[in-house]
């Protein structure tokens, strides 16, 4: 069996770190891990998306449209942009946080409403958290990656809080250890 991932967001917002911290901790579990580069526009604010494969034999790091189990979200018009990528029934863990992209800040378009219940609509679950609220509550609205890490790690029942604090602490800079701990933690208990 394979789990599918998509991390999605602007630019800008973590998506590297996050898939780095999913990928190693299914990869110290014994799992065969598929991590695709970052795709889009990630040095001009524009949508990123990353896939992260793993299982006892995964065959490619691409998820097409239908096949992703998970969608976490840094943003909450990207959730819905890949909406249509996740499996029936599937989940997406988001951030409530809201980015205007170009065409809103250019006076063009408005940001869409009503984007849970579209998504729910759709057929998605959908755990929407003010992560970027809680990043600040640990020290850096940078940190929002890593709240929505923690929320994610419910989901991911056989990857124990041990694993993900052994490899938060082996990929994340040491003067940033314990604002990311506590990111971590307070995702888990949103």
């Amino acid at each position: 069996m394979v789990t599918s991932v998509m991390i999605v967001g602007v630019g800008g917002q973590g998506s590297l770190l996050a898939s780095k911290i999913l990928g190693k901790a299914a990869m110290d579990k014994g799992y065969d891990v598929k991590v695709s580069e970052v795709h889009g526009m990630s040095q001009r604010g524009g949508s990123v998306v990353t896939y992260v494969r793993f299982g006892d034999k995964v065959n490619s790091p691409i998820i097409d449209k239908g096949g992703a189990d998970y969608i976490i979200s840094f943003e909450l018009l990207e959730a819905a942009r890949y909406v249509e990528f996740l499996k029936p029934g599937g989940q997406i863990v988001t951030s409530s946080q809201q980015i205007d992209p170009m065409p809103v800040i250019a006076g063009t378009a408005e940001y869409p409403t009503g984007l849970i219940e579209k998504m729910e609509e759709a057929g998605a679950k959908v755990d929407a958290i003010d992560a970027l609220s809680l990043a600040e509550q640990a020290g850096s609205s940078k940190a929002s990656n890593i709240v929505l890490m923690g929320r994610f790690s419910k989901y991911i029942t056989d990857i124990s809080r041990e694993e993900w604090d052994k490899v938060i602490e082996t990929t994340v800079p040491p003067k940033f250890l314990e604002m990311n701990k506590k990111a971590f933690e307070l995702g888990v208990n949103a």
